[in-house]
């Protein structure tokens, strides 16, 4: 059933449904748009919505062809949109679940895409803060670029900064999808463009790979490893493009590229990726790390009898929220983990480079393991201990009377 936002748009049809709100399908003076309807609760916070407004002039002024652009903002009784433009496509997860991984060549012009639109952002002084998967469409009725690659843009620019108001995140909060959170968010320091191209880096590695770098298993595992691992690298691809892949994914943000340099440099490799398949790599076991989060509380449902564990990809982190929310909106607040818990340990384990085979360091398996060792050697220095007492009585003239006290006369375990 249609209903009017504000006095210039009708919303038709629900094209989605996310934790931020209701995408539909609607029409304007110029034409159809897409409108993206904030939760009410979101559009009753005063707070927010005086937010709302001051970001009105710099996302209405945000044009770029690799950007969503952000047609207007309504402000209307409980009514909080945003007006944008309709993109004739899907989205990059939507690609991404269909086939799992792309071809480099494809992957790499994808990201390029987005680089270049997040340049122009940048210029402007707006950082995404949220960018993955779900916040690239891809349009389907423009002309194939480099490996068959659709025309990406992405979307939802300022959602992330107007629900993240001090009241609703304080000091303690985070905004963003776990898998694609720079270090420096996780750390509470506040998001600058250079957290944009740490996610953009880490969605690259997640076309080329099939799995995100640090992603899998519990949430604050997740972001234990953004702060404590280093990337595993992927075989196959070319060192000019791992290299620029670990520099963006870098801890310091100092050390990463800007989005226009990265967009640059991306094409620049195009070429020589010109025919290479897909990469055909393993996924990483998350065991240990889901070992060592093993009594803390997960959100959201728990997988039924026999139904598959989903080991990489995004998180959801709102109770009863599905990883694949129909419109990919999956903006969330969560805790920031302890220094102890990032600090390494049983509950912060890093994934440190270890021999095959070898347990990981503080998860279940390497306790059980150092248990053992330390039973054997307590076995093992109980026998040497009652060998000697024998070998004393055996070669001794003068064999003494054993104590009353028998538990006495046992030697003392080290």
């Amino acid at each position: 059933m249609a209903r009017r936002i504000g006095s210039r748009y009708t919303a038709h049809q629900i094209l989605g449904r996310g934790s931020a709100g209701t995408v539909w399908l609607g029409e304007g003076p110029d034409g159809p748009v897409a409108i993206k309807l904030l939760r009410e609760d979101l559009s009753s916070d005063q707070e927010l919505v005086g937010r709302f407004v001051r970001e009105r002039t710099a996302l209405l002024g945000l044009e770029h062809p690799h950007v969503v652009s952000v047609r207007d903002l309504v402000v209307d009784g409980n009514d909080l949109a945003l007006v944008m433009d309709l993109v004739r496509g899907t989205d990059l997860r939507t690609r991404l679940d269909r086939e799992r991984r792309l071809a480099p060549e494809a992957a790499v012009a994808i990201v390029a895409d987005v680089a270049d639109g997040l340049a122009a952002a940048h210029a402007a002084g707006v950082v995404h803060r949220d960018v993955k998967p779900e916040n690239v469409l891809l349009d389907m009725q423009g002309p194939l670029g480099p490996g068959g690659s659709h025309r990406a843009l992405l979307t939802d620019f300022g959602v992330a900064k107007l629900i993240d108001t001090p009241r609703r995140t304080r000091a303690t909060k985070i905004i963003g999808t776990p898998d694609y959170l720079a270090p420096e968010i996780v750390e509470g320091l506040p998001p600058r463009a250079s957290v944009d191209i740490y996610a953009l880096a880490t969605v690259l590695y997640e076309l080329l790979a099939g799995f995100t770098p640090f992603g899998g298993g519990h949430p604050g595992a997740v972001l234990r490893r953004h702060v404590t691992e280093t990337v595993v690298p992927l075989p196959g691809i070319p060192d000019e493009l791992w290299q620029l892949l670990v520099q963006c994914l870098a801890k310091a943000p100092a050390s990463r590229l800007r989005a226009s340099e990265l967009g640059a440099r991306l094409r620049e490799l195009l070429p020589m990726l010109a025919g290479m398949p897909p990469l055909d790599v393993d996924e990483p076991d998350t065991e240990a790390e889901e070992e060592a989060a093993e009594d803390v509380p997960v959100p959201g449902p728990v997988p039924a009898a026999g139904e598959p564990v989903r080991r990489r990809g995004a998180v959801p982190l709102v109770p009863g929220a599905k990883p694949s929310d129909s419109n990919r909106d999956t903006h969330t607040s969560m805790r920031v983990p302890a220094p102890d818990e990032l600090a390494g340990g049983a509950r912060g384990t890093a994934r440190a480079p270890r021999a095959a085979g070898a347990p990981r360091p503080g998860s279940a398996r390497n306790r059980a393991v150092t248990r053992r060792r330390r039973l054997t050697l307590a076995v093992a220095a109980v026998l040497l201990a009652t060998a000697g007492v024998g070998t004393w009585l055996a070669t001794s003239d003068d064999t003494p009377t054993p104590p009353e006290d028998t538990h006495n006369s046992t030697p003392a375990v080290p």
